[in-house]
Order: structure tokens, then sequence, then C-alpha cells
């Protein structure tokens, strides 16, 4: 038998192999993005308690009610948005399927998607195995900021989408206002969509505000916004997220998740609508991080690694370039082996492989992890 591939370039991801890697040479890894800290003991209490109480069959196709409700309040208190809970909220396995549903529901054989690069490694593939064409347009080190002019001079008339990610994995950086005012003129009056993957709205540092677009009305119209609690509340493994879209985009989303996904998790849904009743639980987690990212730069003073501007997210970026020329996957993959730190390199999240010889770092750890790291990376 031949089976022609959908995804012919597409092999194992490097957080398999640099994970798997990290469990070879017992490095710590800091290359996965994922807390190695627990989440709440009162959210996993409220899980088994809702286990027990029965609530293990499957849910409504898009969310338990309750849930979806205070997602609605959240949006209205954080950014000014009326949502409704009912036709414009949808709660999915994780934020890539979120992510992919998007991207299905709307891109046809031939559409062009505009990926504003280096970006999670999730979007082409999802673009490609529809039929539509990935159109990257790249961010360059250190600051990693959008020409929209040079984006626009990437449209076409058989552009579908934008995608864009804020804050962003994997720079740590974040789109500003005028960004997000600009791309609402760049798509005024076009049949152009938008995928806003904000699943890091929480993890945003020293007194920004997040720029969702809920909060600008005519961008909105066109747009998918994509979130993950799995990010917010340090549980990645739940693989719970959710949509926003309006209701004329939404009903099209829904058509693909329920035959998708259907239904995601029941108990698990209860307890988070409960947990979300105190607001404190995520606006606490500015705070949390910075404290983190603060510790793990102080923690790597004297290091010949260079950091750039974290704006938001969990990660941080390195450039390695005053320590060796080598390409970055080599780079990373030599650090993981000799010094017992693993790394994501960069070029990964480009389509062109474009190596600017920067490496990123995962800073969502305990204070004991980030400080055996911090003094294994002064060595090299």
């Amino acid at each position: 038998m031949q089976i022609q591939s959908k995804l012919p370039h597409v092999g194992t991801t490097i957080f398999t192999v640099m994970s798997a890697l990290a469990n070879e040479h017992g490095a710590i890894n800091l290359s996965q993005g994922f807390p190695n800290f627990p989440s709440s003991e009162k959210l996993n209490g409220l899980v088994y308690e809702y286990m027990q109480k029965g609530f293990n069959q499957y849910a409504p196709m898009a969310g338990v009610p309750l849930l979806r409700e205070r997602l609605a309040a959240k949006a209205k208190t954080l950014y000014g948005a009326t949502i409704n809970p009912d036709t414009e909220i949808t709660i999915t396995a994780g934020a890539t399927q979120a992510i992919f549903t998007a991207i299905s529901a709307f891109v046809r054989p031939g559409d062009e998607v505009v990926l504003l690069e280096p970006a999670y490694d999730s979007y082409r593939p999802s673009v490609e195995v529809n039929g539509g064409i990935a159109v990257p347009y790249d961010l360059k080190a250190p600051h990693y900021r959008p020409d929209w002019t040079e984006i626009a001079a990437l449209i076409t008339p058989r552009t579908r989408m934008i995608v864009f990610n804020t804050p962003h994995n994997p720079t740590g950086t974040t789109l500003k206002a005028e960004d997000l005012q600009a791309l609402s003129r760049l798509t005024s009056g076009t049949d152009i969509l938008v995928l806003s993957d904000e699943v890091y709205e929480h993890l945003i540092y020293d007194a920004q505000a997040h720029q969702s677009v809920l909060r600008y009305p005519e961008l909105w119209q066109r747009s998918l916004a994509v979130y993950s609690f799995g990010k917010t509340f340090h549980n990645t493994g739940w693989k719970i997220g959710y949509c926003l879209a309006p209701a004329h985009l939404m009903a099209e989303f829904r058509k693909v998740h329920q035959f998708n996904v259907f239904s995601v998790n029941t108990p698990m849904q209860h307890a988070l609508a409960d947990y979300l009743a105190d607001a404190g639980t995520y606006l606490s987690l500015p705070g949390f991080y910075q404290q983190k990212r603060d510790f793990f730069l102080d923690a790597l003073q004297g290091s010949r690694l260079r950091p750039l501007p974290c704006e938001g997210t969990y990660f941080c970026t390195f450039d390695y370039s005053a320590i060796s020329q080598e390409p970055d996957t080599e780079f990373a993959k030599r650090m993981t082996r000799e010094f017992g730190v693993a790394a994501i390199p960069v070029s990964v999240f480009y389509s062109d492989g474009r190596d600017e010889q920067i490496i990123r770092l995962c800073f969502a750890k305990t204070e004991e992890t980030l400080q055996q790291a911090g003094a294994l990376l002064r060595k090299i």
C-alpha cells in the first residue's frame, strides 16, 4: 500500500526530541513549556468532588453552561466585551484543538493564511492538512516587532486568515494597542478572518495590559480568540481550553468541533466554573510569574547568555552568540548533554529555519530548579 502523506515534511517535534534528550542525560528540562509545580489543591479537590457527585457523563457540546457564563463575565470585566455565553463560547480539548478547529472550519484548499513567525508549531500543519497555503511573515530579533506595512504587502485576494499569538511564544514579547489597531485597519472591509492565540493572556508583566482582540469591536467581529486553562492554572495535562468568537463564526466553529471532539471533560469543567468565581485565581498570575522571571534572570547573572526582552509568557529567550557560532539546534543539544540544561532552539519556530543563534528557556519552575539551572548555565 502506498500512502501519500498530507504532511510530508512533519516529523518528531523538537519538544519531544529535547525532552527525551533531557531524560537521557538527567538534564534540567527548561525546554518544554510546562510547570513543575502542582495545580491548586482547591481546584484538584473540586474535580474530585464533581466526580464523586456523578458528573462523569458527556457535557453539553459547547461546554458546561455555568463555565461559559463565568468566562463571559470575565471577558466583560477584563476587556469590556459583551459575549453571549450560549452562542459565542465553546469549551475545547485544549487550545491546540481550538486552533485546529478554527482553521479547519474556515480554510479551504488554496486559501492563504498569514502566520507571524516564529510561531507555535501547530499553526502551519493545521493550515496545510486542510489544503491551505501558509504565508510566513518573519519577526526579527531582538525585539520581534511586526511591520504592518510589510504584512499588508503579503495580503492577496486568496488571503483567508491571519494568525498571531500575544503574549508571544517563543519570544516573550507582546503586541501593543497600536498593533491591534493596525490589524483592524488592515482587515477592515475584507473577508479576512483573524485567529488570535491568547493562551498566555494572564502571563504579562511590568504593569502592561493584555491587548486582546476582544478590546476592539470591529476587529472582534472577524476574530476567533483562543485560551488555555492549562497555561493559566498550571495543569497543561488536563488539556482544556476555549474559543471565543462572534455567533456567526462560532456557528461554523461548532460544526467542526462537534465531529472532532464533541464535548470535553465534564467534572473538570464544573470544577473550573466554581474556581473562576474567585477572580484572584487568575488576577494574581502576572505577579506570580514576573517574580519567577526576575528570579531566573538574577540566577543567570554572570552568564554569557544574553537575555532578550521578556514581556509575557513563561519563556525567556537568550542570544548565545558570545559563546558559540554553532547552529542553534546543535548548541541546544550540546548544552543538554554537556551542561545539563535542556532548551529549545528558536529556529524551529520559523518555516525557513531562520537561525539567529537564540534559544528559549522555560521559567515555569520552582525556585530550586531555576537556581540549579542558573548555576549550570553560568558555567557555559
